[in-house]
């Protein structure tokens, strides 16, 4: 079992500048996970549906990196994702993630939802994806900032149905707000033999969505490999056991795929017992592109700016190096390189500005 994180969110100390304001691009944020604790619990009256304790409480979810565990984290994600049950429901979700990572600085979410589990609800698949790319846009008009979809297929159904995932994001294929960006591959790491999903990843290829597909949290460097091998991800998810081996961490590199890191979440899916185990200082040494994600605030209680605080506090990073994280993490979107270019300006702006005066003794 996962020792309990060391870090608890904190506000940021005196002198130091405000990570809320710091520009930045969240690529790793799951669906019904994006939620906090009393949207869920008012989306779970309105669906008549009861939630099981863990939701509730204000700890995070700590499971162990056992089968058993996997299972426990996955029976408490599906409890929550069946309160996501109307389309009020999915708008909601949207619309509130867009809002909470506005607050936190970010310019580009790129939200990955899986529609398989809300297509019954909305008519089929295509409904329930249109759904969310109809608030993606209008959240985005709200809140200034960029709301995009991934959709991701699941290692516990059979790949034939991830090929019907790829085509139905193919038709709607794009690199703005509301358009498809890329396509992944996400759940039990340990499910299913990754290869049968290369046709699926083939399809969304020729439509030009780029691969993002989960691998290295749950299995190790071997099965990095063959994920980078089979799917040509330009993103991984996770893959911070890459680590394990430094060639195929420099091959990693030098292919340009890029890193989505999630330290709180890594440390409660008990694949490192502390956040100061979770090889952040490795990946950047080795010149990785980094990308700080939150996965599932909603079980694991950190969202995007605790990521930057948890590297920060724990890891010892300095503005300096902050800014760097957050510059990779635009640079690693799928954005319009055009906007691209705003959000690095600012973040430039934002590190230039002098940070506060600490408060007199």
């Amino acid at each position: 079992m996962p020792e309990a994180p060391e870090w608890v969110r904190t506000p940021d100390p005196p002198g130091r500048r405000n990570l809320d304001t710091l520009p930045k691009a969240h690529l790793h944020l799951h669906f019904t996970g994006s939620l906090d604790v009393p949207t869920l619990t008012d989306l779970a009256r309105r669906a008549g549906q009861r939630l099981p304790e863990q939701l509730h409480d204000e700890h995070a979810l700590s499971v162990p990196a056992t089968a058993r565990g996997w299972y426990r984290f996955q029976r408490t994600y599906d409890a929550a994702r069946h309160s996501v049950n109307s389309e009020l429901a999915l708008r909601t979700v949207v619309r509130l993630a867009a809002a909470r990572d506005a607050a936190e600085g970010a310019c580009r979410l790129e939200l990955q939802i899986d529609p398989t589990s809300y297509a019954p609800f909305t008519g089929g698949l295509a409904g329930a994806l249109e759904i969310v790319l109809d608030e993606a846009r209008a959240a985005s008009a709200a809140h200034d900032l960029q709301v995009a979809i991934i959709v991701a297929a699941s290692r516990m159904r059979h790949p034939i149905e991830a090929r019907t995932l790829a085509r139905l994001a193919a038709k709607y294929a794009g690199t703005g707000p509301g358009e498809v960006v890329g396509f992944g591959l996400s759940n039990d790491e340990w499910a299913g033999d990754t290869p049968e999903w290369e046709g699926a990843f083939r399809i969304a290829a020729k439509a030009g969505l780029r691969a993002v597909p989960h691998g290295g949290e749950l299995r190790g460097a071997d099965h990095v490999r063959q994920v980078a091998h089979a799917l040509h991800p330009a993103r991984l998810g996770h893959g911070v056991r890459a680590t394990e081996d430094a060639r195929l961490l420099d091959q990693l590199v030098r292919t340009g795929i890029a890193f989505e890191v999630c330290p709180a979440s890594n440390v409660h899916l008990g694949v490192y017992a502390r956040l100061a185990d979770v090889p952040l200082h490795a990946l950047l040494a080795a010149g990785a592109t980094v990308a700080l994600g939150a996965d599932d605030p909603l079980l694991f209680r950190a969202r995007l700016s605790d990521q930057y605080r948890i590297a920060r506090d724990v890891h010892g990073l300095t503005d300096a190096a902050l800014a760097a994280l957050a510059a990779a993490s635009i640079r690693a979107s799928f954005a319009p390189e055009a906007d691209k270019r705003v959000w690095l300006a600012a973040v430039d702006a934002w590190l230039a500005a002098p940070p506060p005066a600490p408060l007199a003794p």
